[in-house]
């Protein structure tokens, strides 16, 4: 799927055009790429956020800006520390008849044996560098995690020959997912020590021993 974004060309070496900038709901970033000049923009904050929530982060999307269209994927995203929200993004011009390398997320699905037993499962990873024809990008890659048992773990080199339309880019020893042991149960408390009553601490609070007598009234 494919959108437009209207972007316009934008100054830069200033603070207080960037704060201008946010303050006017627009959103700085930068496009480069593949017959492009690398050209600082800015975009309209809420149309930016929408096409990447509704079409997805890893979606071409055309960049009208000075009167050409380009198209591009988005290669980065910069928040902001403490309040999380976007302030800068990057857009990488393509070729469209030539394969390029992206990051997609990974979504583990189905249930692994080891998890039914009780074991837990973690994913290292989240994403997955593949090289890919540009109007093929998966918006995420599916790793089935179904026949994974407790203590195993699941690499690209067990999964790279599922997948045909693309190439993964990443190692075989690239990690996707492992489960691991249940936590071990913790031990009882000594059973002396949960049957001990008020009668049986001393002013200090310490348990009685025969040899330690308790304050007498």
């Amino acid at each position: 799927m494919t959108t437009v974004l209207q972007a316009t060309k934008r100054e830069t070496g200033k603070r207080s055009i960037l704060t201008q900038l946010r303050n006017e709901g627009q959103l700085a970033g930068v496009l480069y790429g593949y017959e492009t000049e690398t050209t600082p923009i800015s975009l309209d904050y809420r149309d930016t956020a929408k096409a990447v929530q509704t079409y997805g982060s890893t979606s071409v999307f055309k960049i009208e800006v000075g009167g050409k269209r380009v198209n591009a994927v988005l290669t980065d995203i910069q928040r902001d520390a403490l309040k999380g929200h976007v302030k800068h993004v990057d857009f990488l011009a393509i070729n469209m008849k030539e394969e390029l390398e992206v990051d997609v997320p990974i979504a583990l699905i189905g249930t692994s044996v080891g998890v039914k037993e009780g074991g837990v499962i973690t994913q290292p990873n989240h994403t997955l560098k593949i090289k890919v024809n540009p109007s093929e990008i998966p918006d995420t890659i599916e790793i089935d995690v179904s026949e994974l048992a407790v203590g195993e773990s699941l690499s690209v080199g067990n999964v790279r020959d599922q997948f045909t339309a693309f190439t993964i880019v990443d190692n075989d020893d690239f990690t996707l997912a492992t489960v691991t042991p249940p936590a071990a149960p913790v031990e009882d408390v000594d059973a002396d020590a949960e049957n001990v009553t008020a009668d049986d601490l001393d002013a200090t609070g310490e348990k009685l021993s025969p040899e330690k007598p308790g304050r007498e009234d």
